[in-house]
């Protein structure tokens, strides 16, 4: 079974590091097993409603200096639409999204840098101050 690396941020501003194998967009919850827990750990029931993000991640700590980059050019090299996302908490996220559907929980986004860390990351809405699709 494929397990995705994952850090998610929940909308009170904590994060977590672990692994899933059942994210879904279309479901309201999945299981997560936080990063160091015991082979016979029970995956805890994670609520999208309760999150601001959930991060596809290559690396649970990626090399100093692997960080996305706003880069214009990088963008234009893209598929998809740009989206830029301004968190409730003043985070911003730039990259392109081909699934932005304003009466969905959220919607993937892929970063516009190759290099970042972040494979895509999936947004909730209600965490979202602003959304800017082009």
């Amino acid at each position: 079974m494929v397990q995705n690396k994952i850090v998610i941020r929940s909308a009170d501003g904590r994060t977590r590091k672990g692994v899933t194998n059942n994210f879904s967009a279309d479901r309201e919850f999945f299981h997560f097993t936080p990063l160091g827990a015991s082979s016979e750990s029970i995956p805890l029931e994670v609520h999208l409603a309760d999150l601001k993000a959930v991060f596809f991640v290559k690396e649970f700590d990626p090399k100093p200096g692997s960080r996305g980059q706003k880069d214009a050019e990088a963008v234009k090299n893209t598929f998809g639409r740009q989206v830029k996302v301004l968190f409730k908490d003043g985070e911003i996220l730039t990259g392109t999204t081909t699934a932005y559907n304003i009466n969905r929980i959220g919607f993937f986004m892929i970063p516009t840098d190759p290099t970042s860390n972040n494979e895509r990351c999936f947004v909730i809405r209600k965490a979202t101050k602003e959304i800017t699709v082009t």
